[in-house]
């Protein structure tokens, strides 16, 4: 087979009631020279099975009877992907259909790019639009405090394979994966975002099962890098940002406030992408009953 120019690579587990839709979206991108790659991590559901239905030779399913963490399977779908660029994107998102084209298009302007990130609205799976997740627009804003944080969405990742192949994943890392290897790579990395919404990102409410785990271990990607690079205070703030931050989840998830909390985090949601939500809900409503009709 010909190198496609696009190599969309997911992880899934258990994804039976959203893969579905995620795929879907993928096959309807306006860039079609691509190649999806899903990684099936242990799934005791249907979720292989409901990609194996796809009729389209870009689909390509590798199933794992192992389950393992979430870096792994990326570093193993980076070994497999083929294209001149690698996509991210999780099996419970949905892409706008001009995602991939907007980003190769970025990436292909601007050679000295490694990857490129852009917004994504947030959506609970009833339909109902949350906000619109803030992205930086260039390397500066985006590696501004780096101990704190990049923002630059994990599932909107575009970038050149030969970057994902010289900076994989921490594997002993269940959580924070993709805020730990931007810490390691942003300087010797050129990071962008494209200031439009391309992708919807799925999440129903914030849990602190996940919130204080992340936290946690990118508190200690910080202080390990802090050491290494001889930017101990620098990390050590960030830490104490990241500590002080913890505390007030635990404080506002304790008093029943979760939704008012993810809310506040984000954006309002512009017109221009309520439409385009709209318009993607009845391109995948018929076949993807895990997408309910909602404006938001």
């Amino acid at each position: 087979m010909s190198q496609p120019r696009v190599s969309v690579i997911m992880s899934m587990r258990n994804g039976a009631s959203t893969v579905g839709a995620a795929v879907r979206s993928v096959l309807r991108q306006t860039l079609t020279d691509f190649e999806l790659i899903v990684i099936d991590n242990g799934s005791s559901d249907l979720g292989g099975a409901i990609v194996a239905r796809f009729d389209d030779a870009r689909v390509r399913l590798i199933r794992e009877e192992s389950t393992t963490v979430f870096a792994v399977r990326l570093n193993q779908a980076v070994g497999l992907a083929r294209g001149e660029f690698i996509a991210r994107m999780d099996a419970d998102d949905i892409c706008f259909p001009e995602r991939l084209s907007c980003q190769v298009d970025r990436l292909r302007e601007d050679p000295q790019l490694d990857l490129v990130g852009c917004g994504a609205v947030v959506f609970r799976s009833g339909g109902e639009l949350v906000g619109e997740m803030p992205v930086g627009l260039d390397h500066e804003e985006i590696a501004a405090r780096p101990f704190v944080g990049f923002s630059i969405p994990h599932p909107t990742w575009c970038g050149r394979a030969s970057w994902f192949r010289n900076n994989p994943y921490n594997t002993e890392l269940e959580f924070a994966e993709d805020q730990d290897l931007l810490l390691r790579s942003f300087r010797h990395s050129r990071l962008g975002g494209i200031d439009r919404v391309l992708l919807a990102y799925r999440q129903d409410r914030l849990t602190l099962k996940k919130l204080l785990p992340g936290r946690a271990t990118f508190m200690g990607s910080a202080w390990r890098n802090g050491i290494a690079t001889g930017e101990v205070l620098p990390a050590l703030a960030g830490i104490a940002n990241h500590a002080a931050k913890g505390a007030l989840d635990l404080a506002t998830l304790a008093l029943g406030l979760g939704r008012q909390m993810q809310s506040m985090r984000l954006k309002p949601v512009s017109p221009l992408t309520a439409q385009g939500w709209r318009e993607l809900q009845d391109e995948l409503l018929s076949s993807s009953p895990s997408l309910t009709r909602n404006a938001g």
